[in-house]
């Protein structure tokens, strides 16, 4: 079907009159097809073909203006899938992107005809469930769409596995009396987005509910994560020392180094009080680095004076951010050299978390590490659900047992 202009011309003659009329069709098909999809592009996801960030929260919008008359609930679910960048580092971003579509197709078979379902950005979707309002239906529907994209994904062949954390929001009087339905949306996505975040805290593969609470902790750690980032400059951040004894000559045979936060407000603070929100903001890369380059000085001071024996070693824990960085090898080596240390002194510690992620740039660095003689050791070991054999991909010269094991 073909879509046409008309424009109607008016002749008159010499006397004034009408004389006749004349009638310019053109053929507009072409520019309103293309109209047409630049409104969809500007609206729609161009992977997914699922609404993206702009309409959804325009339907989100309207869901709430009706929900002022007509008393209906409105929810919005925040969902992040986990899998989307270890695929894109090992197999390849086609396979990342098939992943997405996957992903998105199986949320809209989870859900009703009415939900809104929508791309947001990257591995992040978002759903709009209008008409639900009780915070048990929404947990059901929630887990129902975290299971439908929990497990195997068989893309080109090869099967990929993939998790998901659920935030949800959901909308209550206050929030409409108080905002716009404009604002109120955006004002629910945030929250959703925050319950997301809250449910990957407690151990990923979680639904959650938004709660004022977590408002409050979510700007607490904004807080947190700013201040931390000018504690290495403001010499806040402390190294203290903790010798290793062997049981059979009670001598000490190595130090582990351990980070300490003199915060001028909370006083001195431990890694658990911080150390995640070091690792969502990247400020683990600099402290990280300034604690081994500290512990290396540290243990040759230590061994020069006497007070250590050269055989001993420092241990540094590490976190999964600093090992996935590509330059992080390099400076590691760069740290022993300066400091005077052999790398062999050195004792990389890792949870078996990390060593369970299978992200490859991870792997990468530990194989190029074991093959510079850094040794690296296992910490809590026996919490995930490692074997021994899986050990042979690490090359870890030793086992921290958890503590549960021993007690």
């Amino acid at each position: 079907m073909r879509t046409l202009a008309l424009t109607l011309h008016v002749v008159r003659g010499a006397d004034s009159r009408i004389d006749h009329y004349s009638v310019i069709a053109r053929d507009v098909t072409e520019h309103k097809q293309m109209q047409a999809e630049l409104q969809r592009q500007a609206t729609h996801d161009e992977l997914t073909g699922l609404p993206n960030r702009t309409l959804f929260l325009r339907r989100v919008a309207e869901a709430l203006d009706r929900s002022r008359t007509l008393r209906r609930g409105v929810t919005v679910m925040f969902i992040d899938f986990d899998g989307l960048k270890n695929v894109n580092d090992t197999i390849g971003h086609r396979f990342g992107d098939q992943l997405i579509v996957s992903v998105g197709k199986r949320l809209v078979n989870a859900t009703r005809p009415s939900d809104v379902v929508a791309r947001l950005s990257g591995d992040e979707f978002a759903v709009l469930a209008e008409g639900v309002s009780d915070e048990s239906l929404a947990l059901e529907i929630a887990e129902r769409l975290r299971a439908s994209i929990t497990g195997q994904h068989v893309i080109h062949g090869v099967e990929v596995t993939s998790g998901a954390s659920v935030g949800i929001a959901i909308a209550t009087n206050a929030l409409l009396a108080e905002q716009s339905p404009t604002d109120a949306a955006l004002t629910l996505l945030v929250n959703a987005d925050t319950a997301m975040y809250r449910a990957k805290q407690r151990g990923k593969g979680r639904c959650e509910i938004y709660s004022e609470a977590m408002r409050t902790q979510a700007r607490d750690r904004l807080t947190l994560g700013s201040q931390l980032e000018r504690a290495l400059a403001k010499s806040e951040l402390a190294v203290v020392y903790q010798p290793i004894v062997s049981i059979h000559t009670g001598r000490v045979v190595a130090v582990e180094a351990l980070l300490r936060w003199q915060h001028p407000e909370r006083g001195m603070l431990t890694p658990p009080a911080f150390l995640d929100v070091a690792e969502e903001t990247g400020a683990i890369g600099p402290i990280g680095d300034w604690v081994i380059a500290s512990a290396a000085r540290t243990l040759r001071e230590l061994i020069e004076e006497g007070t250590l024996e050269r055989s001993v070693t420092m241990h540094v824990n590490v976190s999964p951010r600093q090992l996935s960085d590509a330059g992080f090898v390099e400076r590691t080596t760069n740290s022993a050299a300066a400091a005077g240390i052999d790398l062999r002194q050195l004792v990389l510690e890792f949870t078996e978390a990390t060593a369970l992620a299978g992200n490859p740039a991870i792997t990468r660095s530990l194989n190029a590490l074991a093959r510079l003689d850094v040794r690296l050791s296992i910490d809590d070991f026996g919490t995930g659900y490692s074997s021994l054999a899986h050990l042979r991909n690490f090359r870890a010269a030793q086992l921290k047992l958890d503590g549960t094991f021993i007690r």
